[in-house]
């Protein structure tokens, strides 16, 4: 029934949440929230050289940013030592395991004999079906499976359809190190079936590992969860998405100013689709979402693409929620912590609020708005860019000087009589209106291009505009 339907996000902690994890999470919680199951998530910390808890951090972190919770607490694999090794002693008891005493020189001498034969590098069974009484003292064994040597393993995946593996492919594979620690394809197994996990959903380079976790589940004697393997995310030049291709974290896309639900948005639509649909509510992502419409091809990340989307969302979201968005940017943005500073005055922050619908018409990231933004909290008198200084010429400050007397009796700050009183004032002195808005930009704002002349006027308030074009129209 679907609401026993669990799934599971599995990362290792050896860094932060790769775009590529992020999109699996999302995969495997959109088809536990369509189902109405659980997503449960669960740490693979045997590394214990390569895990750290700032990884563990970063992980979690990013999930949130993506607003992608779990159930229950996370679950560390390492802390899960005893029960991985309980269900290994349970298969040398069925006699599904046995205990290799090779070592590792005479490992290697098997796989190169093999090479050099033309069979498949892989240990030759030495140890299958000898008695432990032939075991030699002072060496600490593996535990290997006793594979099946004839037939064949099926994988009945949901996406990538009937896999079919001989099972002589499959070599007797490590359970249990000599030390006592678990392999991955034990750990993996024995969690998944504690977790209750009905549905497997991973990267497409795990299928290898699908058929060997089989033959563990079935020598345990329990169930095999549902499994899909879905397509791995390439970049432009159709090469897997790695560094040279630009971010590869969640929280560098954070720190590049997308939002949440854009990235969710974009990454939903990265090898799964619902018509023609591009935008989609989350609600509506959560109602269509299937495994069915995943593809099998690789899906291309097209950064252009994301930029577009994410300008749509900006747009599209409630301005007192983006300036949310905008300051868990700010957080982690390069200088970001003196704009939070300003934000933290109450009537500042009611300033950003009342400049953000101009602002967020015309940024396609909140790096962009803030650096439109950023006219609000510099300082006067204004630092002017080159554009905003050629603009300042003589005759723009006799603009200007008239202009603030002009707007001074303006009565209603507000667009509309802001509006008339300009065009009023260009017409009269029979000057293009640009003329007129571009000297009124620059000293506003410090800069040659900014959002609208009015939008500006209001945020800045009636005092602190008026201040703004006196310091040019007076400035020798």
């Amino acid at each position: 029934m679907a609401k026993d339907i669990v799934t599971r996000f599995a990362p290792s902690p050896t860094g932060f949440l790769h775009i590529g994890g992020a999109r699996t999470a999302l995969f495997n919680w959109l088809f536990a929230k369509h189902a109405g199951g659980k997503m449960l998530l669960r740490i693979e910390d045997t590394d214990r050289a390569r895990s750290t808890q700032e990884a563990v951090d970063a992980i979690m972190d990013g999930l949130s940013w993506l607003g992608l919770d779990w159930d229950g607490e996370p679950i560390s694999q390492f802390s899960r030592l005893d029960r991985h090794k309980e269900a290994v002693e349970a298969m040398l008891a069925n006699g599904s395991a046995y205990r290799c005493y090779s070592t590792p020189e005479e490992v290697d001498a098997m796989r190169e004999k093999a090479r050099a034969e033309g069979r498949p590098p892989r240990y030759d069974g030495t140890w299958r079906n000898k008695d432990a009484s032939e075991a030699p003292d002072g060496v600490d064994p593996v535990i290997r499976l006793k594979a099946p040597e004839d037939g064949e393993t099926v994988v009945d995946d949901m996406v990538q359809g009937r896999v079919v593996i001989p099972n002589k492919d499959l070599d007797d594979f490590v359970l249990m190190r000599s030390d006592g620690t678990p392999t991955y394809m034990l750990a993996v197994v024995v969690d998944d079936h504690d977790m209750a996990v009905t549905h497997i959903i991973r990267g497409v380079d795990h299928l290898t590992n699908a058929a060997r976790q089989t033959l563990i589940f079935k020598a345990l004697g329990w169930d095999v969860p549902a499994m899909a393997h879905i397509p791995l995310i390439h970049g432009p030049d159709g090469a897997k998405l790695s560094k040279r291709h630009g971010a590869t974290g969640a929280e560098a896309y954070r720190a590049m100013g997308y939002l949440p639900q854009a990235m969710r948005n974009y990454l939903a639509r990265l090898g799964w689709s619902h018509g023609d649909e591009e935008i989609m509510a989350l609600s509506d992502m959560i109602k269509w979402f299937g495994m069915d419409a995943v593809g099998q091809s690789a899906a291309r990340f097209d950064f252009k693409k994301l930029e577009n989307l994410n300008g749509h969302y900006m747009r599209a979201t409630e301005d007192a929620e983006l300036l949310d968005h905008w300051k868990v940017y700010l957080a982690h943005a390069d200088g970001g912590k003196d704009v939070l500073a300003w934000m933290a005055d109450a009537k500042n922050a009611a300033t950003a609020l009342t400049a953000l619908p101009g602002l967020k018409e015309r940024a396609k990231t909140l790096v962009e708005l803030t650096e439109s933004a950023s006219y609000l909290w510099r300082p006067r008198p204004l630092d002017t860019d080159e554009k905003a200084d050629k603009i300042l010429n003589d005759d723009a400050k006799a603009i200007l000087g008239d202009l603030h007397a002009v707007l001074e009796g303006v009565s209603g700050w507000a667009a509309e009589p802001l509006e008339t009183a300009v065009k009023a004032y260009a017409e009269q002195k029979e000057l293009k209106l640009g003329k007129v808005a571009q000297p009124l930009r620059a000293a506003l704002t410090g800069r040659g291009t900014s959002p609208g002349i009015y939008d500006v006027l209001i945020a800045l308030g009636r005092d602190e505009s008026l201040a703004r074009i006196h310091d040019q129209a007076a400035k020798s």
